[in-house]
């Protein structure tokens, strides 16, 4: 059973219930969000902007006016790893501006912006495990315990992205094409789980998996009560939205970071490995082998290798041409029997 567990019950910590949890504190996010391309300012100093518009994908840009992100430089906006139909969509490290302006490409319509706070904001209290969770060794962060409120999966009163599940088949490398050396990369999930369940719509982040650079593991997309991430309690994988078109039974896992000029850590390579392991031998999936991806909702097909990049799904830069270039040892690696 692909098990999540806690470590033995050694050094519960301060503040844990008789239940085995304990309260933390993380801010809220917070965002302020503008229409239409041209000036915009927010009402505190943001993380990250997130951008959508309809129409052409490229020729967007954005400068902001003040903070560390470049204030006055025209950055492109070329999407990094999400991927939207019919036009264009980016999330940008703002270095706490409090203005920007937006450039859309010719034609476009639609144009929406988010600005993002997730360090700043009141605190908001969690029910986190007081003790290490773990899912078959691999030691994990629970959305908890990165403070992901739970109230961004709905709309309107109902949840906006209802699970459905479907049996494991592939597994997919990102990277987040956020900063690297991040200093607060908790902080950074909040900020693309903000960015996806509400700027893009999806009700949810759109990973299964996220991995810093100092090898924690976050859960990503909701996968329901039973303490199992990413999996249903008969091993079923619940759709997320990190390769369009090709998401049920395709297992997606995100470095934080940009990794088209450097690779990962090496606790962050460690830490993928391991956990495609685990994933693999628990399914019964050889890293290595050459498949055809049957998408069960519309039997739309790709020929992939088990363990793939999202390039090798989607016309994208994702995860990078130098961490794209390690997935054969990382195959080999997750394929090799442990002693």
């Amino acid at each position: 059973m692909f098990a999540a567990t806690d470590s033995d019950d050694s050094g519960s910590g301060s503040g844990a219930s008789p239940s085995g949890t304990k309260t933390e504190s993380f801010p809220a996010t917070r965002t302020d969000a503008a229409t239409g391309a041209g000036a915009a300012t927010a009402a505190f100093a943001a993380s990250y902007v997130g951008v959508r518009w309809s129409g052409a994908r490229a020729g967007a840009g954005i400068r902001f006016t003040d903070g560390t992100a470049s204030p006055g430089t025209w950055q492109t906006l070329n999407g990094g790893c999400a991927t939207v139909e019919d036009g264009g969509t980016a999330l940008i490290a703002a270095g706490d501006a409090t203005a920007y302006e937006l450039k859309a490409p010719a034609g476009a319509s639609a144009v929406r912006a988010l600005a993002i706070d997730t360090t700043d904001g009141p605190a908001r209290h969690f029910k986190v495990p007081s003790e290490p969770t773990r899912v078959r060794g691999v030691p994990y962060l629970p959305r908890p315990a990165w403070g992901a409120d739970e109230s961004k999966r709905y709309k309107d009163g109902k949840v906006n992205s209802p699970e459905q599940y479907y049996p494991l088949q592939s597994i997919t490398v990102h990277h987040t094409d956020t900063p690297n050396d991040d200093p607060d990369p908790a902080a950074t999930v909040r900020g693309i789980y903000e960015y996806h369940a509400v700027t893009l719509d999806w009700g949810d982040i759109g990973y299964h998996f996220l991995i810093d650079e100092a090898g924690t593991v976050y859960e990503g997309r909701y996968s329901g009560d039973d303490a199992l991430p990413a999996f249903d309690p008969d091993g079923k994988l619940v759709t997320a939205f990190h390769t369009a078109g090709y998401n049920s039974g395709n297992l997606g896992i995100a470095f934080l970071g940009t990794l088209t000029d450097r690779p990962p850590t090496d606790a962050a390579k460690k830490a993928l490995i391991r956990l495609i392991k685990v994933i693999a031998r628990f399914k019964g999936l050889d890293p290595q082998a050459k498949i055809t991806y049957v998408n069960p909702v519309n039997g739309v097909t790709k020929d992939v290798t088990t363990v793939s990049g999202h390039r090798d799904w989607l016309d994208t830069e994702c995860p990078g041409r130098t961490m794209y270039d390690l997935l054969d040892e990382v195959r080999a690696a997750a394929a090799r029997p442990s002693h």
